[in-house]
């Protein structure tokens, strides 16, 4: 399921980068980097929960972010198209706000269309709603 959820992310990315303009496109795409983050972190360690999978996401997100404060992200973004989607080029602080969006969305459709643990006999497993809540 994360990796269908990945490619329905991308796609999305994708759709909102053609038909959107302006902010909502720019923010609508760091909060969608970050919900791709979060399927790929699930699809490499399912059995995280969503919070800390979600957490993944954002630490992921904000480390790319702040690596834009160097020199590195632009640089590689001048040769290659795909560094230049992945990595970006220059920090914009208000991006590191829309990937707690994009991580919080994701925990909450993560949580919703997870499995229950009682159906996969892992009782350490627990999704529900407060699974996104920080305690």
């Amino acid at each position: 399921m994360a990796a269908t959820a990945a490619v329905v992310t991308v796609g999305a990315g994708l759709g909102l980068r053609a038909a959107g303009t302006g902010s909502t496109a720019k923010y609508g795409g760091d909060a969608l980097y970050t919900v791709l983050l979060l399927t790929l972190v699930v699809l490499v360690a399912p059995r995280l929960t969503p919070l800390r999978a979600a957490g993944t996401a954002v630490a992921a997100s904000w480390a790319v972010e702040f690596l834009q404060l160097t020199s590195v992200p632009a640089e590689l973004s001048r040769h290659s198209t795909v560094a230049r989607l992945v990595l970006g080029s220059t920090f914009n602080a208000p991006d590191l706000f829309w990937y707690v969006v994009g991580a919080a969305a994701g925990c909450l459709l993560h949580t919703a269309l997870a499995p229950s643990a009682a159906g996969q006999g892992d009782r350490r497993a627990v999704f529900s709603r407060a699974a996104c809540r920080v305690r």
